[in-house]
């Protein structure tokens, strides 16, 4: 018995050592390998395919130089755990390059040799509580290319991989790729003058997607009356082309005749054009804008009167007037409106687009369209001056059309001119001067003009330019500048832009940085009492217009000494309304009593699934294990 009692606890006692020892060997083995097991559904801490498809790429070592403060006591705890982070990260890129990256470290102290290599390599000091400061950025290297991330900040957390895949890419580079953009939005900026000095406004700086776009690509001013696109740009951008011309419209058809790819941002009412346009004395405001000629010829049609409402992407916005309102019109669009299969979207999910259009039809023969972005089916067409002034109004009287519409489309294949006839004349006033070379210019028009594209291409159109603001798009820091994504705005014309310029490897980095998981079903809960609201709503509006019709006809009806004497009837109808108004209220406070207990039962089942969940699998693991246990026991 001895024995036995002896044998049971030196057994237990090597088992728990043995344990002890594989538990040890594992966390040496996968502190020194950085080896990461990632349960996530989008696989948000390892390393994206994109990532990995970069660092294939090097067949030189790229150096980093990492500054972190770590002797400064004062950094904050969370600083700390987020340099930790970048540290680990940058330990997985050398992992997977295979000597091809050289990581060096360094500690920025004041008067050092690494404080001086710092300020060379462009990382900014950041501030402290009582005027100290501390280093947190790296630089990346390949000579003679050199790229600096001055600061990495808690704001920018998301797109830490991003950053740092990037700044690899570029310095790998030694060509950017030619990047037109056309428009008549003020994207470059704009410096400050003395006449807007004395009307209280200041100049702009370049919007955030241009200076995106720039650190990536060679971002080149096109002109909107062009009548040529350089032979040199490879992608063409095209913002809110109001008002665009002819000629200006032939220049881009010749440049997707000759294999170029069009991006275009189009705009049924530019809120943004709006605003602009109305600070400035005499000019009219901003309206819409279209490709109408080339669209027509690619059998695609853009309504510019109408822009789409969708009850299941509205968000309550506070108005100029301070309250909060319900803004149909304002698209929230979420995971189900996004393409999922395609690598431009694939891993967004959080896309605004204020006032947006749509597109119709069906594409001419030899396109295939592909549908990027689009909005439910609880969604409707409204008249585009009106949605921006009566939200509530354009949710009272709400008819959903059933219908999907597409926000955002991808048009590929070979496109036929919508010029048959060639180049169209300028429009002039010397009409002589017109006539007299009318023949030679006819002959140069058949000679040059392209009749069909020379190999398949893509144009990608999208209904709506305001999307790319940076009041929309981001958040900027006001001390150092650096702009941290709303939603996933900038990562979808910064991953049309990489697809179109052949080079789709930064995609899946980026978009990591704006997944989110919102409860869809509360939301379609919500959309759906919204609904019930609605009609109850309007119900209430048609029964209070017709008591007020009945009132005023029995008004009429009375002689003028007897205008402020209320009659039997009108008492009564007063009461009838008033029993209405009443059982109306009742019934529409259940149906709000009904919605929240929805939304807390559901979010107390997710809670307690969560909280729950993982021990009661543990406990029910543990005692399949002791009965497997007892029965081998018993068969011994």
């Amino acid at each position: 018995m001895k024995n036995k009692k002896l044998e049971t606890l030196l057994y237990s006692t090597v088992g728990v050592a043995v344990m002890f020892g594989i538990i040890l060997a594992v966390n040496l083995i996968t502190s020194v390998f950085k080896t990461r097991v990632d349960m996530t559904a989008e696989k948000l801490y390892t390393l994206s395919d994109g990532t990995k498809a970069i660092l294939k790429k090097l067949d030189t070592p790229v150096e980093i130089r990492f500054y972190f403060s770590k002797n400064e006591t004062r950094v904050p705890s969370n600083i700390r755990n987020y340099a930790q982070q970048v540290e680990d990260l940058l330990a997985e890129y050398k992992q997977y390059a295979k000597g091809n990256i050289d990581i060096k470290k360094f500690d920025p102290q004041p008067d050092t040799d690494a404080e001086e290599s710092a300020n060379s390599d462009g990382i900014e000091a950041q501030p402290l509580m009582g005027g100290e400061s501390f280093y947190l950025g790296l630089a990346v290297s390949l000579d003679p290319q050199k790229v600096a991330i001055p600061a990495l900040t808690l704001e920018r957390e998301k797109m830490l991989e991003y950053d740092l895949s990037r700044a690899i890419a570029r310095v790998m580079s030694t060509n950017k790729p030619v990047i037109g953009l056309m428009t008549t939005l003020p994207i470059w900026g704009m410096p400050m003058n003395p006449m807007m000095m004395r009307m209280g406004q200041q100049g702009q700086q370049p919007w955030v997607v241009l200076s995106e776009l720039q650190r990536d690509f060679d971002v080149r001013r096109v002109e909107m009356d062009v009548d040529k696109i350089d032979e040199a740009i490879q992608v063409l951008l095209v913002v809110h082309p109001k008002e665009i011309k002819d000629t200006a419209q032939y220049a881009i058809d010749q440049f997707v005749m000759r294999g170029g790819r069009l991006i275009a941002l189009l705009d049924p009412m530019s809120y943004v054009d709006s605003q602009r346009n109305q600070q400035m004395p005499g000019i009219m405001p901003g309206g819409s804008s279209n490709l109408e000629k080339l669209l027509k010829t690619w059998g695609i049609t853009f309504d510019t009167t109408k822009v789409v409402a969708d009850l299941n992407y509205m968000r309550q916005l506070q108005m100029r007037a301070g309250q909060p309102q319900l803004m149909p019109t304002f698209l929230f669009v979420g995971p189900q409106g996004i393409d999922t299969n395609d690598v431009v979207t694939s891993q967004l999910d959080n896309v605004w687009l204020p006032f947006a259009g749509v597109f119709t039809g069906s594409p001419a023969a030899g396109l295939k369209q592909s549908v990027l972005v689009k909005t439910t089916t609880r969604s409707q067409l409204v008249d585009g001056m009106m949605a921006q002034f009566a939200g509530q109004k354009t949710v009272d009287e709400f008819k959903a059309s059933d219908t999907a519409y597409p926000l955002a489309i991808r048009l590929t294949g070979k496109f036929k001119t919508a010029f048959p006839d060639g180049k169209p004349e300028a429009k002039s006033d010397d009409a002589d001067k017109k006539d007299e070379k009318k023949d030679e210019k006819k002959d140069e028009k058949k000679e040059d003009s392209l009749k069909e594209s020379t190999t398949e291409t893509s144009v990608i159109l999208v209904g709506d330019s305001d999307f790319i603001t940076d009041e929309i798009s981001v958040s900027i820091h006001p001390l150092f500048r650096i702009a941290t994504p709303r939603n996933g705005n900038l990562n979808l014309v910064q991953n049309m832009v990489e697809q179109m310029a052949g080079d789709s490897n930064l995609i899946g980095a980026r978009s990591r940085a704006t997944i989110r998981r919102p409860f869809t079903v509360v939301q379609e809960m919500q959309a759906q009492a919204q609904q019930r609201f609605q009609s109850e709503i309007k119900k209430l509006e048609d029964d209070l217009a017709d008591t007020q019709k009945r009132l005023n006809e029995l008004q009429s009806k009375k002689e003028g000494n007897q205008r402020f004497i209320l009659s039997p009837e009108q008492q009564q109808e007063l009461v009838k309304f008033k029993q209405k108004e009443i059982a109306a209220k009742k019934h529409l406070k259940l149906v709000r009593k009904d919605l929240r207990q929805e939304i807390d039962s559901l979010e107390n089942r997710l809670k307690w699934l969560n909280i729950a969940g993982m021990p009661v699998l543990v406990t029910i693991a543990g005692i399949a294990l002791a009965l497997l246990r007892k029965q081998r026991t018993k068969a011994k």
